[in-house]
């Protein structure tokens, strides 16, 4: 469908890049569309009460000129994150060296309620961090609450030039020609050319081993084939440690629908995004409503557990955890914690990467990749306190210093030099891999604090992926694909083509279970019926011309 809806997640990309880190990020175009360094455009910094920072050079790191201690509020969008700087020795290493201290603020529950409320103040925390698909970051820069880097750097410490990616700050230059956000995670379509063939992705279709195994290893890319599978599964195995086996597993159903039945499951079946340079409507594709009539019939089937409609990320991953999933339509990363404890307890015990859905024709799928948006986006506040140490802390998180900083730790503490390559010391990797949470607070490295990794930089010290996540990630090359011309197509939630889009998402979230539980293939056809009509009544026609426009800006940025 040409509407689309990035996952909160995508802790999206998130735990495969800290986790095995294997995907890359630097952009490689030509940056025609990159702002300059031109020192008479700072009129929106000029007019700070503090003294200007004396002046740098372009080549040498603007941090190193005032490393007096000081603490900047950094407010992250994600309320799942439990790590606090300075615990660790790496935060604490680098604090050390820059004189920066950080005091995250993390929402307590909901981030888009905690995120308003901050906006609607008019006052924001010296850093943010969000995904780049939030709102927020449209409405923090047209409410004129953050500054642009650009000048700042420009200002104090043009630095940030030299250790920022031109295609990346091409990409993000808005219509007045300033850049407020730097990514993490981002590639570029050009990257994709020089090292496509190592990317990897999330997206993921993955069985219990030994379950798998016990029923034949059966083909599940057909209709047939996956009801067949869930079928002998349920009847082989009914309990796990007596209770319900759960026979297949989906993301959660939220407020806006579900990752799995939208965007997952039609990569699996290769629908095209666009058709002869116009955005395509992926869910009316008939491979895409064949499968969803497959669920259908596996919930008849009583092969869907009414667990799957209700549980949220906490009880899934309990359940997981445990082993109760057989099968599962799941994003790789956000189970990659409790894919290590079920390795721990029994290796033929854990999830791995198998064929899933495919189209009629059996073509391979082809899954999100990492793309030119990255990840998050960073911004500086017009509050920030000090407006010269911000961009040079960032300009430092930025550059391969900072990285190497952020992913190796501190020489002799996480890493050292081992047969001439700096690379994690033995314990420390292991202890990765067994529990990430323990590593997080005992060593702070490998991308805990993850707001500017550029993982192409850190690439050279990666070290291989070791099981269970190797094969889980190994499944995905080859099938791996930039999306980036299809990114920052949606409308502003408080637009008209916008509140428009926020309705249809409300009309999939209740229509999507709806399809899943009807009795009938008739009845499933009488809800889909409607489900259409009524997203043409509400105006998705507007939509989808608001994006097709984005689309064709996106692709002429791109040079594609």
């Amino acid at each position: 469908m040409g509407i689309k809806r990035k996952p909160k997640k995508m802790m999206v990309l998130l735990m495969a890049l800290i986790m095995v880190l294997s995907v890359a990020g630097c952009s490689g175009s030509n940056g025609n569309n990159a702002p300059k360094t031109n020192n008479g455009n700072s009129a929106d910094t000029a007019d700070t009460a503090e003294p200007t920072a004396a002046a740098v050079s372009a080549d040498e790191p603007g941090w190193k000129s005032d490393t007096a201690p000081i603490t900047f509020d950094w407010y992250l969008n994600f309320a799942w994150f439990p790590n606090k700087w300075g615990v660790d020795p790496t935060s604490q290493y680098i604090t050390k060296k820059t004189g920066v201290d950080i005091n995250f603020i993390v929402p307590a529950g909901n981030e888009n309620e905690k995120l308003n409320t901050l906006i609607a103040s008019g006052k924001l925390p010296d850093f943010i961090t969000l995904g780049w698909y939030e709102d927020g970051v449209k409405k923090m820069i047209e409410g004129g609450l953050v500054l642009p880097l650009n000048k700042l750097a420009e200002e104090y410490d043009p630095y940030f030039f030299k250790v920022s990616d031109p295609d990346k700050l091409g990409w993000y230059t808005q219509a007045d020609g300033n850049v407020y956000g730097y990514p993490n995670a981002s590639s570029s379509p050009a990257d994709y050319e020089k090292y496509g063939d190592t990317y990897v992705s999330n997206q993921t279709f993955v069985v219990r081993k030994d379950i798998y195994e016990a029923i034949g290893s059966p083909d599940m890319r057909t209709p047939e084939g996956f009801l067949n599978a869930l079928k002998a599964a349920k009847e082989k195995f009914p309990d796990i440690n007596g209770q319900p086996m759960i026979p297949l597993g989906l993301h959660e159903f939220t407020a806006v629908g579900n990752d799995s039945l939208e965007q997952y499951i039609q990569n699996y079946l290769a629908i095209p995004r666009e058709k002869d340079g116009k955005l395509y409507n992926r869910e009316t594709d008939p491979e895409y409503i064949r499968w969803m009539k497959t669920l259908r019939q596996a919930n008849q089937d009583g092969l869907l557990a009414k667990d799957i409609f209700i549980d949220k990320r906490p009880q899934m991953e309990e359940k997981i955890a445990q082993g109760r999933y057989f099968a599962m339509l799941y994003q790789r990363t956000d189970f990659a914690a409790q894919l290590g404890t079920l390795h721990q307890q029994d290796p033929n015990k854990i999830y791995i990467a198998v064929d899933g859905p495919a189209n009629s024709n059996l073509d391979a799928p082809r899954l999100n990749g990492p793309g030119i948006s990255g990840w998050t986006v960073t911004l500086i506040s017009k509050d920030v306190k000090d407006k010269a140490r911000a961009i040079k802390f960032l300009s430092y998180l930025n550059s391969e210093e900072g990285n190497k900083d952020l992913y190796l730790g501190e020489k002799g503490v996480s890493y050292d030099t081992i047969d001439g390559k700096d690379q994690f010391k033995p314990e420390v990797f292991d202890l990765m891999n067994k529990d990430r949470s323990a590593f997080d607070k005992q060593y702070g490295s490998s991308f805990t604090f993850w707001m500017l990794m550029n993982t192409n930089i850190t690439a050279q010290w990666t070290p291989k992926a070791v099981e269970p996540y190797k094969q889980l990630e190994d499944w995905t090359r080859g099938k791996t694909y930039s999306n980036s011309e299809f990114d920052q197509i949606d409308p502003l939630a408080n637009s008209p083509e916008g509140i428009i889009f926020a309705k249809i998402k409300e009309l999939r979230s209740k229509s999507l279970p709806k399809l899943l539980m009807a009795p009938s293939d008739a009845e499933f056809d009488k809800i889909w019926t409607q489900y259409i009509n009524k997203q043409k009544d509400l105006g998705l026609e507007k939509v989808l011309a608001f994006q097709q426009t984005k689309y064709e800006e996106n692709k002429k940025k791109l040079g594609m």
